[in-house]
């Protein structure tokens, strides 16, 4: 699949710029997610990179016919009516591994979001592991990884620099791109 999904994307035209960083430990955040059409992305991507990733998906997607097959691409279900502990839990299994890239969509939803869901922040500073951002730019056919980002002691700097590498970034479908801000920045960021 992850194969068929890659010769897709090169097939309708679609590049991959960046490199993901050496590093054994991350979060990738991909966004905007805003469209079915994004997981081909995401499939043809770590082909590409010829990685192992964990993601976390709500639980309704992990039912027959299709969960055996999210489960074996790395995916995680997760019940968003039940949030406590999902932060906890990741930050264990990031503890218990080598080498764990994790991929979260941090819009929770492919419709326009009235902002982010700080659970990636959240992870990534538990764990003590950098944020890598992936962007999709749909217009030029374009996936863009960025470097790795520290969340350091000023999430609205962090958020800003999210906000910059987003900027140009629609997304497959742009009008379910929403804004780039988590719940605790102030609201006109």
């Amino acid at each position: 699949m992850r194969w068929l999904s890659y010769r897709m994307m090169r097939l309708l035209g679609w590049r991959i710029e960046g490199d993901l960083p050496d590093i054994p430990k991350m979060v990738i955040i991909g966004a905007p997610h805003t469209s079915n059409w994004d997981f081909f992305l995401f499939l043809g991507t770590i082909h590409h990179f010829h990685i192992r990733v964990k993601f976390l998906g709500k639980h309704s997607l992990f039912r027959w016919p299709f969960g055996a097959m999210f489960r074996k691409v790395g995916g995680i279900p997760v019940d968003r009516d039940q949030p406590g502990g999902i932060v906890r839990q990741v930050k264990e299994a990031f503890d218990q591994h080598d080498e764990m890239i994790l991929v979260i969509a941090p819009e929770g939803t492919r419709s326009a979001a009235p902002r982010w869901k700080s659970g990636f922040v959240e992870i990534a500073e538990r764990a003590g592991v950098p944020i890598v951002l992936a962007g999709v730019d749909a217009q030029n056919k374009v996936l863009t990884i960025s470097q790795a980002y520290e969340v350091g002691d000023d999430r609205e700097v962090f958020m800003d620099e999210v906000r910059a590498f987003y900027a140009d970034k629609d997304g497959i479908n742009p009008a379910g791109k929403g804004p780039v801000r988590i719940a605790a920045e102030r609201a006109g960021s």
